[in-house]
């Protein structure tokens, strides 16, 4: 394993990360989140639906890495923006990814990475971001695909933590538990453009939207 790919998941990069919960804040206002059970529930069909594709995300960007070109980047965001249904979610996705690409950028330079942030001046999609920067750090696809399913689930097991006021060890526990699935996907995940999974979770969409129309948010997402 690349000793870049445990920077590029540590929450403490800064890159914004910590202010997202990934829907988990909207999950614990209704109620569909208030123990420990019921997280690891919705952790695991979070990373069998959203953390499947952006780790296919972040792995086709790595892959794609120093060759790509303006025309490409664009068309692999087209390709995350295709599967994120909701407005909220997009606008969190690329705010994630415009941050991680501000940093990045300063820690490993890259002329990918320069092309990546003029292409899409908006912001790419996090994952795509994330993986365009495991290529410029020298990680390999399924490295990146380990990074974004990590991040895909650890962000909003933080944040139950905050919020519930949750075990800190016995969260850890439920993310041990989960160590095998997120292996699995970074060894089998797919990439290129006709085999990029596209695992919907309506339900994550719903969140996103009741989330961003709350009056009183902790997270950005």
């Amino acid at each position: 394993m690349h000793a870049a790919l445990l920077l590029l998941a540590d929450s403490r990069l800064p890159a914004g990360g910590h202010g997202h919960s990934g829907g988990v804040e909207e999950a614990v206002r209704v109620g569909a989140i208030h123990d420990l059970p019921s997280l690891a529930a919705f952790l695991r069909g979070r990373l069998a639906t959203t953390g499947l594709v952006t780790a296919a995300l972040a792995a086709s960007a790595c892959e794609y890495g120093s060759s790509a070109s303006r025309t490409g980047w664009i068309r692999l965001n087209a390709e995350a923006d295709a599967r994120t249904s909701s407005p909220a979610q997009r606008d969190a996705s690329r705010t994630q990814g415009r941050l991680l690409l501000r940093t990045a950028r300063r820690i490993w330079p890259s002329p990918a990475l320069d092309v990546l942030a003029e292409s899409l001046p908006q912001g790419a999609h996090h994952p795509v971001a994330l993986g365009a920067v495991a290529s410029a750090a020298g990680c390999v696809p399924g490295e990146a695909a380990l990074a974004a399913a990590y991040t895909a689930v650890t962000g909003p097991a933080t944040a139950a933590v905050r919020l519930l006021g949750l075990d800190p060890v016995a969260v850890h526990g439920l993310l041990a538990d989960l160590a095998p699935d997120l292996e699995r996907i970074a060894a089998t995940v797919p990439t290129g453009w006709e085999a990029l999974p596209a695992h919907a979770a309506p339900a994550l969409d719903l969140l996103a939207e009741r989330h961003i129309r709350a009056e009183l948010r902790l997270f950005v997402s």
